[in-house]
C-alpha cells in the first residue's frame, strides 16, 4: 500500500474520534444542568449546588471588599467623624465594695458604626446581614473604645472569645462582646448605711478626638437590665445616660456615661449593728433597779456593756474606708456608747450622795448603836444585878494566853463564853413588863435596817424615766434625719 492510501485511511479515523469526544462532553454538560435545576425530581442540585454557589459568592464578596481595604484607617478619613452608637445589656451587678469604692458588672457591650467601604449588595433576600467570624475583626477597622473610670475589666474567653460581628448591606457593622467591668465609684458615706450611691461608667475613644469619632447612645435602647437581676446589698433604682465632652492635651474627646442609682438595703445592719446596740443600752439600764449598795454588780454590768459596745463599734467599721467624716452608723454607735457610759457616771453620783448627801448609815454603824442601846436598857431593868459586860466589851476585855492563840480549844471556849455573856443580858420579857419600850426600839431599828440595806436613791428613780425618754427622743430625731430620702 502506498503512502497516499495510508493518509487517506487515517484522517477519517481521527475525525471520528474527535466527533465522539465532543458528543460525550455535551452529554455531561446536559446531565449536570439537569441535576442542578430546581425542577429536578431528585432535588440534589437544590441541596448542594446552590449553597456552594452562595458560599462561593460570599467568599468572593468578602475578598473583593477587603482587597484594597486598610484596617488602620477609620471610615471616611478626612471627612465627617465616624459615629459610634453604644448600648449595654446588664446581666448582673456586684459586688459593690465600700472599702475600695468600686463596683462590678457583667454585661453585653454592643457597638455599631458605618463603614462605607464595606457596603455591598444583598446576597440573598432571606439574609439581610452577614454573620462574620471573629477573625474578621483583625481585618476591619473598629473603634478603640475604653472605659474612662475602669480599673480591672476583662473579656470572657471560655470556651471561645465571646464576640459577635454582623455586617449589613449598607456598611453598618455590629460588634458585641461580653465583658466584666470593674470601675471606680466615688461614694458619699455620710448617710451610710441609709445612703444612695451614684456609680458612673464613662466610655469613649482613647485616640480619636471629637472631630474624628463621636460616641452616642443608641436611640432604640441605651441600658437594658436583664429580667430577674438582683443584688445582695443594693437595689438598682435607675440608670440615666448622658453625653459629654472631655478635654485632654491633644484635643477634646467625645464621651458617654451612665450612672447607676443604687439604694442600700438596711436589713443586715439592723440585725448586726442597730439591734445589738439598742439591747446593750437597755441592758445598762438594769443597774437603775439594783440596790445602790450592790457596788460590784453595778460596776461589773457597766464595764461589761462598755467593752461589748466597743467591740461592736470596731467590728461595724471593719469593712468601711477610713474617711475623714463620721457616718450615720458612727453617730448611732457613739450615741449608744454615750448612754452606756452615762449609766456608769450616774452610779458614781448615786454612790457619792449615798455616803454624804442623804446621811444614811451602813450596817456596821447600826450594829454598834444597837449594842449601846441594849446596854442602857439592861441597866434600867436589872438595877440589883451585877454588871455584865456586853458582847462588844467582852470581846475587848477578854484575855487570851499567848500559847492559846492558835489552839482550837481556846477558840471554842472563847466563842462559848461570848454566847453566855450575850444570854445574860437578855431577861425574860414575859416576867418583866418594862421591856415594851425596848420592843418599840427594836422594831424601829428593824425598819431602819431595811431602809439602809435595800434603799432606793432618788437619782435612780429619776434615771428610770429620764434615760429611756431621752434615748427614744434622740432615736426619733436620728431616724427622721437619716432615713428620709434626700431630693436629687
Amino acid at each position: 500500500m502506498s503512502d497516499k492510501n495510508k493518509y487517506t485511511i487515517k484522517f477519517p479515523l481521527i475525525f471520528d474520534l474527535l466527533f465522539l469526544l465532543s458528543m460525550s462532553n455535551r452529554c455531561c454538560n446536559v446531565t449536570s444542568q439537569h441535576l442542578g435545576s430546581p425542577n429536578s425530581s431528585t432535588g440534589v442540585g437544590s441541596s448542594f449546588i446552590r449553597p456552594v454557589k452562595t458560599r462561593h459568592n460570599v467568599s468572593l464578596l468578602l475578598d473583593k471588599l477587603l482587597d484594597d481595604y486598610n484596617h488602620h484607617l477609620r471610615p471616611d478619613i478626612g471627612g465627617p467623624p465616624t459615629i459610634v452608637d453604644v448600648d449595654i445589656m446588664v446581666r448582673s451587678m456586684g459586688p459593690v465594695s465600700e472599702a475600695d469604692m468600686t463596683f462590678s458588672l457583667d454585661c453585653y457591650f454592643r457597638q455599631t458604626w458605618r463603614d462605607t467601604r464595606l457596603a455591598h449588595q444583598q446576597v440573598s433576600k432571606a439574609d439581610d446581614q452577614l454573620s462574620l467570624s471573629v477573625s474578621m475583626l483583625d481585618r476591619i477597622w473598629k473603634p478603640d473604645t475604653y472605659f474612662y473610670n475602669g480599673k480591672n475589666s476583662y473579656l470572657h474567653t471560655i470556651t471561645t472569645p465571646n464576640k459577635l460581628v454582623r455586617l449589613f448591606p449598607d456598611g453598618r457593622i455590629l460588634y458585641s462582646s461580653r465583658l466584666t467591668i470593674k470601675a471606680s465609684c466615688p461614694m458619699e458615706l455620710r448617710k451610710f448605711p441609709m445612703d444612695v450611691q451614684l456609680c458612673p461608667l464613662s466610655m469613649g475613644s482613647f485616640a480619636y478626638t471629637q472631630s474624628e469619632a463621636i460616641y452616642r447612645w443608641n436611640k432604640d435602647r441605651q441600658i437594658v437590665i436583664a429580667p430577674g437581676m438582683k443584688m445582695s446589698q443594693f437595689d438598682l433604682v435607675s440608670a440615666p445616660v448622658s453625653n459629654y465632652n472631655i478635654s485632654f492635651k491633644h484635643g477634646n474627646h467625645s464621651m458617654i456615661s451612665v450612672r447607676f442609682h443604687l439604694h442600700r438595703h438596711m436589713g443586715s445592719f439592723l440585725i448586726q449593728v442597730y439591734g445589738p446596740c439598742i439591747l446593750l443600752v437597755v441592758l445598762s439600764w438594769v443597774s437603775f433597779w439594783l440596790n445602790r449598795e450592790a457596788t460590784a454588780d453595778r460596776v461589773s454590768l457597766g464595764v461589761t456593756t462598755v467593752l461589748t459596745m466597743t467591740f461592736l463599734g470596731l467590728e461595724a467599721r471593719a469593712n468601711l474606708p477610713k474617711v475623714t467624716y463620721p457616718t450615720a452608723l458612727d453617730h448611732f454607735i457613739f450615741l449608744s456608747f454615750g448612754f452606756i457610759f452615762a449609766t456608769i457616771v450616774q452610779f458614781a453620783f448615786v454612790h457619792y450622795f449615798t455616803k454624804y448627801g442623804f446621811g444614811e448609815l451602813y450596817f456596821s454603824e447600826m450594829a454598834i448603836d444597837d449594842d449601846d442601846e441594849q446596854l442602857d436598857n439592861s441597866d434600867e431593868v436589872f438595877p440589883a444585878a451585877p454588871p455584865t459586860p456586853s458582847p462588844v466589851v467582852a470581846r475587848k476585855t477578854k484575855q487570851v494566853h499567848p500559847r492559846e492563840v492558835f489552839s482550837v480549844e481556846s477558840h471554842l471556849r472563847s466563842i462559848k463564853e461570848e454566847e453566855t455573856a450575850v444570854v445574860q443580858i437578855q431577861p425574860d420579857e414575859r416576867s418583866n413588863p418594862s421591856q415594851r419600850p425596848r420592843r418599840r426600839n427594836q422594831s424601829r431599828t428593824q425598819q431602819w435596817d431595811g431602809k439602809a440595806m435595800n434603799s432606793v436613791s432618788k437619782i435612780d428613780q429619776i434615771s428610770r424615766i429620764f434615760f429611756p425618754a431621752l434615748f427614744i427622743a434622740i432615736n426619733l430625731f436620728y431616724w427622721y434625719t437619716y432615713a428620709t430620702p434626700a431630693s436629687e
